[in-house]
This record gives C-alpha cells, sequence and structure tokens, in this order.
C-alpha cells in the first residue's frame, strides 16, 4: 500500500492532495447528515434543516468532483507506469531480458492496468478506489458517532463489520502471477492484437480466420474469468461465520435501541449511524484497490528483473580498432541447454567484407547479435583488436546493423532513415546510394496518417539499408546485414549489395544471407555448420573445395538455371 500511495503522489502532487481532501470530506458527510438529521427531529428548528441541506448538497457535488479528479489521477498514474515499463523494456543494454518467456509474462499482466484484459483499466479503478474508502472511512466515522452513545456500540459493530475482510478473505485473493494467468493474459492480448492490428488484417480475411481469432480471444479470456472465480469464489463456512457474527452484534446494538428510553431523534441519529458503519464491510475496496497495488509492484518488480535479466557489464576502455574475433566462443539461450555456437573460431580483419552462410538454426543470426553485444557469450570471447567486448565502453558508436526484423516506423522518411538526427544532405546522399528516394523526406510512411503511404517489402529494406548508411556517416565502422535484401529480386540484391560495399569502403561488413549471387561479392566467406566454423574462404577457394559451400552453391544456381 505504501508504494502505490508513493506512486500517486510522484504521478502528480497537486491532483493527489485533492484527492485525499475530497475523499476525507466525502467520509465525514454521512455522520453529520445522520447528526443533522437526529437533530432536526429533535428540535425542528429552522437552521438544524439548513444544516441537513447543506451536508446533502455537499453530498451531491462532492462525489462527481471527486470522480473527475480520480480519473484523472488514475490517467497519470497509468502514464507514470507505463514510462516505468517503457524504461524497464528500453534501459538494459542486451536483449535477453526481451526474449525471455517468463518475463513476457509477466509484463503481460503487468500492462493490464492500462490494457483492462482482466479487470477495469487504472483510470476507471481510480474511482472505485475513491469510493470503496469514502465508504469506509464514513464507516469508521459513523462508527465514532455511534460510541458517543454506548462506545461498546460502536466498537462491536466495527468490530463485526472489520471481521469479515478475514472471514472472506478467499474470496479477494487472486494470484495473478501464476504461468496460467500469465499463460490465458498473454494470448487474450495477443488475439486482440492480431484483431485490429493491421499486419494480420489480410490473412484473417483471405483464409477467413475471424471468427477463430474472436474465439480465441474469448476462450483466454473466459479462462482468466474462470481462473479469479476459482480462486475468489466464497467459502460456505466463511459466510456462516460472517452471518452469524453480523447478526448477533446488530441485533445487541438495535435492541439496545429500541428498549433504553432513548428519544426519537437518538435513536434517528444512532439508527443511521449503526447502519452506515456497514460501510466497513468487505466489498469494492478489496476487489478494487489490490490490482492497483499490483501494477505499482509489478513495474516496481519488473524493472528490477528486466534491470538484471538484460544486464551487460559496462566496460571503460575505448574501442580502437575493427578487427573483430571469436576465440573459442560458445553461446546458449536462456533457459535453453542446446548450445547455437559451440567453440567457434573466426576472426574478421579490419575494413574487410565477410559473408556467413549456413544451414537454418546454424547459427549465423546469433553470430550477429554477438558482434552487436546484444548477448554477450555464455564461454570464450568476442574481441574487437584483441579486447574484449565487455571491456569497451563505446562498441556500440561503432556498430549498425539491418537485421530481418528491420523496424518500419511509422513516422516521415527523413526519420527512418535518420531516428536522432543528421544533415538533410546526409539523408539524401543514403537514399540516392541505396535508391530510396522514392518519396518526399516528410511523407508518413504509413496508411493511417493522412498524406501518409506505405511500401512494397523490398522499398522498406532499402529504407533499412539507407538507415545503416548514414550511421556509417556518423561513424559507425562496422556493419552487420542479417538478410538484408530477402525481399529483392535478384539483380535488384546484388546490385544494392554492391552499390552498399561501395559506400562502406574501409569499414568491416558482416552480410548474413542465403542468395550465394550476392555472398560470392564477398572478400571470404564464412560457412557455419553445428556452431562452428566449418569452410572458410572467398568464393573461388571454396568452390575449388568441393565442400559444404559448393554443394549449397550448386543447388541454388541449379534453380536458377531450371527456371
Amino acid at each position: 500500500m505504501g508504494d502505490f500511495v508513493k506512486a500517486l503522489w510522484r504521478s502528480h502532487a497537486g491532483l493527489t492532495v485533492a484527492w485525499w481532501i475530497l475523499l476525507v470530506a466525502q467520509a465525514v458527510l454521512p455522520a453529520a447528515f445522520a447528526y443533522e438529521t437526529g437533530r432536526l427531529i429533535g428540535t425542528q428548528e429552522p437552521a438544524a434543516l439548513l444544516g441537513l441541506g447543506v451536508v446533502f448538497l455537499l453530498m451531491q457535488v462532492l462525489a462527481p468532483v471527486h470522480g473527475q479528479v480520480s480519473t484523472n489521477l488514475g490517467d497519470r498514474l497509468s502514464s507514470r507506469l507505463q514510462d516505468r515499463l517503457i524504461s524497464a523494456a528500453t534501459g538494459p543494454p542486451g536483449i535477453a531480458h526481451l526474449e525471455s518467456t517468463a518475463l513476457a509474462g509477466e509484463l503481460a499482466v503487468a500492462r493490464d492496468f492500462d490494457q483492462g484484459v482482466s479487470g477495469p483499466p487504472l483510470a476507471l479503478s481510480m474511482g472505485m478506489i475513491a469510493g470503496s474508502l469514502v465508504e469506509a472511512l464514513a464507516g469508521v466515522g459513523q462508527a465514532i458517532l455511534l460510541a458517543t452513545y454506548h462506545w461498546w456500540a460502536g466498537a462491536a459493530l466495527a468490530a463485526a463489520w472489520l471481521a469479515t475482510h478475514w472471514l472472506l478473505k478467499d474470496a479477494s485473493v487472486w494470484h495473478r502471477d501464476t504461468p496460467e494467468v500469465q499463460y490465458a493474459q498473454r494470448r487474450a492480448e495477443y488475439t486482440y492484437r492480431l484483431a485490429v492490428d493491421p499486419p494480420a488484417g489480410k490473412e484473417i480475411r483471405l483464409f477467413g480466420l475471424s471468427d477463430w481469432t474472436v474465439r480465441q480471444f474469448v476462450h483466454n479470456r473466459r479462462r482468466l474469468v474462470d481462473l479469479r472465480w476459482q480462486a475468489t469464489k466464497l467459502r460456505q463456512r466463511g459466510v456462516g461465520w460472517t452471518l452469524a457474527l453480523l447478526a448477533a452484534a446488530n441485533g445487541l446494538v438495535f435492541w439496545m435501541l429500541a428498549t433504553d428510553g432513548s428519544t426519537l431523534s437518538e435513536r434517528a441519529t444512532y439508527a443511521q449511524a449503526a447502519i452506515g458503519t456497514a460501510a466497513l464491510a468487505f466489498g469494492g475496496l478489496n476487489w478494487a484497490l489490490p490490482p492497483a497495488v499490483e501494477a505499482v509492484r509489478s513495474a516496481a518488480r519488473l524493472e528490477k528483473r528486466m534491470s538484471e535479466v538484460g544486464n551487460l557489464p559496462p566496460g571503460s576502455r575505448m574501442a580502437k580498432g575493427t578487427t573483430i574475433r571469436f576465440r573459442n566462443v560458445r553461446f546458449s539461450y536462456p533457459n535453453s541447454d542446446e548450445p547455437v555456437l559451440d567453440g567457434l573460431d573466426l576472426t574478421i580483419p579490419a575494413g574487410t567484407s565477410m559473408a556467413v552462410v549456413g544451414l537454418n538454426g546454424a547459427g549465423k543470426t546469433t553470430l550477429a547479435k554477438l558482434i552487436c553485444r546484444l548477448y554477450d557469450p555464455t564461454g570464450g570471447a568476442v574481441e574487437a583488436d584483441g579486447e574484449d567486448l565487455k571491456t569497451l565502453s563505446n562498441w556500440r558508436e561503432n556498430v549498425t546493423a539491418v537485421f530481418q526484423d528491420f523496424i518500419r516506423y511509422q513516422l516521415p522518411l527523413r526519420d527512418n532513415v535518420a531516428p536522432t538526427g543528421s544533415s538533410e544532405e546526409d539523408i539524401r546522399a543514403a537514399l540516392k546510394a541505396t535508391g530510396a528516394d522514392f518519396a518526399d523526406l516528410d511523407t508518413v510512411l504509413s496508411k493511417g496518417y493522412d498524406g501518409g503511404t506505405d511500401l512494397s517489402g523490398g522499398q522498406w529494406q532499402r529504407i533499412a539499408l539507407a538507415r545503416a548508411l548514414t550511421a556509417v556517416k556518423q561513424g559507425a565502422g562496422i556493419v552487420v546485414l542479417d538478410e538484408p535484401t530477402a525481399q529483392l529480386d535478384v539483380k535488384g540484391e546484388a546490385e544494392a549489395f554492391t552499390n552498399f560495399l561501395e559506400q562502406t569502403k574501409g569499414c568491416t561488413t558482416i552480410l548474413v544471407s542465403h542468395r550465394f549471387g550476392t555472398v560470392r561479392q564477398a572478400d571470404r566467406i564464412c560457412v557455419l555448420d553445428n556452431g562452428k566454423v566449418a569452410e572458410l574462404g572467398s568464393h573461388d577457394e571454396l568452390m575449388a573445395a568441393n565442400g559444404k559451400y559448393r554443394t549449397m552453391f550448386d543447388l541454388q544456381a541449379a534453380r536458377f538455371l531450371d527456371d
């Protein structure tokens, strides 16, 4: 609860103060209303009627005002938690936390404060929490008023109603961090995104998957509801004890009011107070507050866990050269015992180009990730001019890359080429060199915006190459290309890679590709097999060796000859 209160204050101090003031003010009003009612009955004075009217008016006015403040504060808190989760995801230097199944499940549950898959969004929850806290504090106020009648009466009813929180505690417990809940939450969110995001729209319609998508979402959403019901269903024994205790306490207090000779005004006041004390019972607060508190805790927990899992020790030395060496490198992905690279030894001389080929799963993309230091090897070392990458503080500044799953920013063309900014001259030069100058620099590359446009897969790949060229202009000396032109035709790919090599002369270039017409342009070619270097040499040397490379090359060449 303390973390939740701190999070509210840090979201917006002014709104938090207003929220609490309005909350306390509303909590006092029911007791004041009961008192003024009794005073009016006892005195029948106009002043008592005026006081009752003022209290009634405040009760009507403060509630909607408090609701608006609650919604606004909930939005602010939601934004703050989103900021924390985004920082947690983007902050670590590695990417292991983003590829962790366990953390992906935790993230899906943590984000639900804004998604509303398993409960109301936080902006709505804050209104429910406000209303529940007002009722609870109003119950305290009316118990205090009842205590002026007999001290034990207020204490007995307050204790009885508060006991329901313990007797019915099973009705509010829902452990959302279980694997079952996380899985259902992720699947529900995933199928929702399938339905509303454009990329899947074509196939959903072409293959008639609309009903299937809805069924998938409904199934997983219903699974969440079932899990919650199974975890929070009322226990009959608890209900029985609750009814017995409440009947005894309320029966005693109302019997005393009816038989001890109290005046009519006293009975009116204290009967209302006794009824109002019921606001202390188990109810809305038990349902609304725990998810909001858990949202704050989840954000803090994920910040810590993602920082640990995605952390790569920072270095202190500056990279001076660009000769890369893999020295007996072994690597397995987290939560997997199967090595992707196993004893890899490879040297990539500075200023040369090397192509990496091999069957699917040979470790080509993993090699690219290690060069970019998105992971550290689990054994051996990746070195730059004899220095372990772990010891270098500025390694990322030397590296640029185009991956298979490069980002397509829904931003203007200039921001797609240079997200962090560059001169217009350099941007236009990069676009021209990659054949990507087919739109105005200020054109948004998404049809979802006025005046925006979408591109073909091949055009997008040219944009990604232009982005890498701009980074080279800004000082990157190592270029990693992981299937960068797979969506271009054979001729277009060969031309694009030739132009790219021309533009990056002097850089160390690593190309991962399955297209041997492009691969043959590299200075040297590395064939990976079972996590090791199987063959290494120029195109002519490997063809003459009649090994794995020759076999793969001939198979691909035969396909084109047959065509």
